[in-house]
């Protein structure tokens, strides 16, 4: 069965570490702690990643209009 988007997210919430990109070129790294249909995002131990620095945020609420895509990450933290 085909997967759709939401399903996706559901199983990495709370899980694993999810890369948002943001217009603006903004990419972002954290643990998704929820979302809702418009792709409003809560991301807990969040880290602002830019080329090979990497800025910690802590705790975030991403504005779901700002949002390009939503990746499980592959990497371990």
């Amino acid at each position: 069965m085909t997967k759709r988007p939401l399903d996706i997210l559901d199983q990495v919430l709370n899980k694993q570490p999810v890369i948002v990109s943001l217009k603006g070129g903004r990419e972002l790294r954290g643990i998704l702690q929820g979302y809702d249909v418009h792709m409003n995002l809560v991301l807990d131990k969040a880290e602002e990643v830019s080329g090979t620095d990497v800025s910690r945020v802590g705790t975030l609420i991403v504005r779901g209009d700002n949002v390009i895509y939503i990746s499980p990450s592959v990497e371990e933290r």
